[in-house]
């Protein structure tokens, strides 16, 4: 989907995101400890609760005895007074096959009915909801007291009020307890994230101040997590100073070398010079000369700026040689070095750079060049490209001055004086570097450029 001017694409909130994590990760835990406090605490209660219905079950079977009757009797009363209570919540039972129930007078008219025909010789308690309206807790226990061979059912029972009620009380601080320890992580985890996204906000007013022009830099100390943020924000920052300013620097000199040919034209015209066609010609071409330097250098910039650009040497310099082979057939060439040498450069700046040098070498040289590729392979850094000849060669004081735009040392051959100065801007917008020396080999001009090597993995 095309982007829409003037509208801005996101992806959603950072902070939306951040505090959505922290709901979440607070509900769960908050779910979670809540559930599993709950059951420890309602586990202890209920267990506190079953351990003295088993006190009251043991003090039963240790009161109890057998009468003359062969009935069961206790030969000392139960301390709690809520067994002689009618309905008041806390009962027992003994009963045993042949024999009345013998029962505590809190049961009244009532009888506590049993699981079923069976042997517990341990306790053995449950829930029950015999009676209407009274969930009770009840534990029982087989017992074959002495002197009697009937195996005795003791049972006691206690309604559960007491503990519901405990375990909504329980349940209740709970909820709230946790309702208010949520509220809490929540607004806590609001604040850090609030607190925690400032920087950001911090740099989005940096930015908002150099584009209304008051700053040109993010320069306020900031955390170490944004710092490497801030930093690359700044080098891209000065990146697109540096080109602004190539840039007004590129058009300047542009005006300049084109202000005096025009200036000269205009003055042959004015005063309807007899030679006004030949001047025209002329400076044209020195315009059209210039225009053309000017026009290499903006495509570099350009192509530089994308910062993915990578180029193999051996297969420009060999297609430029079959170029310049066209134009000086009795020139013989020569390439050797390292076939696999790639430079961070456009191929066509490559292409520029290398048929500058190579159709230089070729139209001064004596009629053989030579041409190395990674001439210096031990650099990790840079790749040297040397090219030879074995013309007559340079004075050493003379050598700087064909950098110059414009300057020729031999007017006698046709050419503009703008080859080389082309080359080294070029090479120094990719961050290389142009060198002439004399050749060892062949006696003539070395030409050594010095190019970055491409970034590996690209």
């Amino acid at each position: 989907m095309a982007l829409q001017p003037g509208v801005a694409h996101h992806t959603g909130s950072l902070q939306r995101r951040m505090l959505l994590i922290a709901f979440g990760w607070i509900s769960i835990l908050l779910l979670g400890g809540g559930i599993a406090l709950d059951r420890t605490l309602t586990g202890l209660v209920t267990r506190n609760f079953d351990e003295q219905l088993g006190y009251m079950l043991t003090a039963m079977v240790t009161t109890a005895e057998i009468g003359p009757d062969g009935e069961v009797f206790f030969n000392r009363s139960l301390g709690d007074q809520r067994f002689q209570e009618p309905n008041s919540g806390l009962y027992w039972q003994i009963s045993g096959q042949g024999h009345e129930d013998f029962a505590s007078r809190s049961l009244w008219d009532r009888t506590l009915k049993l699981t079923g025909d069976h042997v517990d010789t341990q306790p053995h308690i449950y829930d029950s909801k015999q009676f209407d309206g009274e969930p009770m807790r009840l534990i029982e226990r087989s017992v074959i007291l002495p002197g009697s061979s009937t195996l005795w059912q003791f049972s006691v029972a206690a309604s559960r009020g007491e503990i519901d009620a405990q375990i909504r009380r329980i349940r209740s601080i709970l909820i709230w307890s946790f309702l208010v320890l949520g509220i809490g992580l929540v607004a806590m985890a609001s604040l850090q994230t609030y607190y925690g996204l400032s920087p950001l906000r911090r740099v989005r007013r940096a930015i908002a101040q150099m584009r209304e022009g008051g700053v040109s830099r993010v320069d306020e100390p900031l955390p170490l997590e944004v710092q490497p943020l801030v930093l690359e924000l700044n080098a891209l920052i000065d990146h697109s100073i540096r080109q602004a300013e190539e840039a007004r620097t590129h058009a300047g000199n542009l005006a300049h070398a084109l202000k005096t040919p025009l200036t000269v034209v205009m003055n042959a015209a004015t005063a309807r010079s007899d030679d006004l066609a030949d001047t025209v010609i002329r400076e044209a071409a020195v315009m059209r000369r210039q225009v053309d330097h000017h026009l290499a250098r903006a495509r570099a910039v350009g192509r530089r700026a994308t910062g993915m650009a990578r180029a193999k040497v051996w297969d420009s310099a060999d297609a430029v040689q079959r170029a310049v082979e066209r134009l000086y057939p009795k020139v013989r060439f020569d390439i050797d070095g390292n076939r696999d040498a790639q430079v961070g450069i456009e191929r066509q700046d490559l292409d520029e750079i290398l048929g500058n040098l190579i159709e230089n070498a070729a139209k001064y040289g004596g009629g053989s060049v030579f041409i190395t590729v990674d001439g210096n392979p031990a650099d990790p850094a840079f790749c040297e490209i040397w090219v030879e000849d074995d013309g007559m060669g340079i004075p050493e004081d003379a050598r700087e001055r064909l950098f110059t735009r414009g300057a020729r040392l031999d007017t006698g051959k046709p050419g503009t004086g703008l080859g080389l100065a082309i080359v080294r801007d070029v090479a120094e917008l990719y961050g290389g570097s142009i060198g002439i020396s004399e050749s060892e080999d062949l006696g003539g001009l070395q030409a050594t450029l010095s190019l970055p090597r491409a970034k590996p993995g690209k």
